[in-house]
């Protein structure tokens, strides 16, 4: 099975422009990322999707693969779709993987590459979640599985809501997920939910995987033990080579 692993790379940033470049500890996020993903014992291949022209030449010289897609794409699963169709060669998945999580491990990759078999239409990952600070986040997306390792919805909020229990015995009475935003699309299913209008649901919590849900794709999740730390602030630069300095 080939399986081809894509890392959205934007440019723009409301909140910290030219994010990909930034250095961690004398590299760019976006080489960590990259020297991260290939060492994936399931991808066929690793490519950065950028509008930019800067990350571009940046990759490039760095030896890594790289596609130069439009500017107006509202999601990183657009981007991902226009870079699909600019490799050469067949891919029978697709991976999108978060360019603002340098330390992505490659096990992760793995695991959500486990669950794709030909019959998935979509995969991405979850996390168990221990602290109640994380539980009622409203910033931390929350997933609500099923039985079959399905999800069935995801939100802002906290859900389940545990009727008839005080909120500091909740972890206690459920297994509450985080989800872990990295997806497998399955190349068809990919070209078909980037042509669907955005949904009810989606505008309501912005989440684009609600659009999916809300058509009917089904999505499947695999769950890790592994945290992953994103880089969405300047401030997050130094949280980031903390910990770079510790491994």
């Amino acid at each position: 099975m080939n399986i081809l692993g894509i890392i959205p790379a934007r440019y723009a940033s409301s909140r910290f422009p030219g994010k990909p470049l930034v250095d961690i500890a004398g590299k760019s996020m976006i080489r960590r990322v990259y020297e991260q993903a290939s060492k994936s014992k399931s991808l066929s291949a690793v490519v950065v999707a950028t509008d930019n022209a800067e990350i571009f030449d940046h990759v490039k010289s760095f030896g890594g693969r790289v596609s130069m897609t439009r500017e107006d794409h509202a999601s990183g699963t657009d981007r991902c779709y226009e870079t699909l169709v600019q490799q050469p060669g067949t891919f029978d998945y697709v991976i999108n993987i978060q360019g603002d999580e340098p330390f992505i491990q490659p096990t992760q990759i793995d695991l959500l590459a486990s669950r794709l078999d030909g019959q998935t239409e979509i995969a991405t990952l979850v996390k168990a979640i221990h602290e109640q600070e994380t539980l009622f986040n409203p910033n931390v997306v929350k997933a609500v599985v099923s039985a079959r390792r399905e999800a069935l919805y995801f939100s802002r909020a906290t859900l389940p809501h545990i009727r008839l229990t005080p909120e500091e015995q909740w972890l206690q009475r459920h297994t509450f997920y985080k989800h872990i935003g990295m997806y497998a699309y399955r190349a068809d299913i990919l070209k078909q939910i980037t042509q669907l209008p955005i949904s009810t649901l989606e505008k309501v919590e912005s989440l684009e995987q609600l659009r999916w849900l809300e058509n009917g794709y089904r999505i499947a999740v695999a769950e890790t033990t592994e945290e992953t730390i994103g880089v969405d602030t300047p401030e997050d630069i130094a949280r980031a080579q903390t910990l770079l300095t510790k491994t």
